[in-house]
């Protein structure tokens, strides 16, 4: 059984209480925006898209935390929370190196580690086709 595969339960805790973290901005949006991209968006409607946006990651890191004991969902809550990674890899890349300086480049790699060993637990665990 490969280190991945035998350690997936402390990988998914691990990374779920990771992701929990962005709470924070459904709490503090502009601080988090700040911490986050180093800028913040203003207005009423800003604060709404931010919580909602934290409160999303934030249920993420719940789902994983939920399929670390849940093997039944693992296959599932890896899909959904890897996708959802790579959508935000994806999206700050897009604009160059801009945010990379802040704390979104640091999430950026710890996300990209996230969503290869989710891959390969999810490649590992498929059923041999006969």
């Amino acid at each position: 059984m490969s280190f991945v595969a035998a350690n997936i339960k402390w990988i998914m805790l691990l990374s779920g209480a990771l992701t929990g973290t962005m709470v924070y901005a459904a709490i503090a949006p502009q601080a988090a925006l700040r911490a986050t991209f180093g800028e913040t968006l203003e207005g009423p409607l800003a604060e709404v898209v931010v919580r909602n946006w934290g409160a999303l990651i934030a249920l993420v890191g719940a789902m994983l935390i939920y399929g670390a004991f849940n093997p039944a969902v693992r296959a599932l809550v890896l899909t959904i929370a890897g996708a959802s990674k790579l959508v935000f890899i994806a999206l700050v890349l897009s604009h160059g190196g801009r945010y990379l300086g802040q704390q979104a480049g640091i999430a950026i790699a710890i996300d990209l580690v996230w969503v290869v060993l989710f891959a390969l637990y999810l490649l590992g665990s498929r059923p041999a086709q006969a």
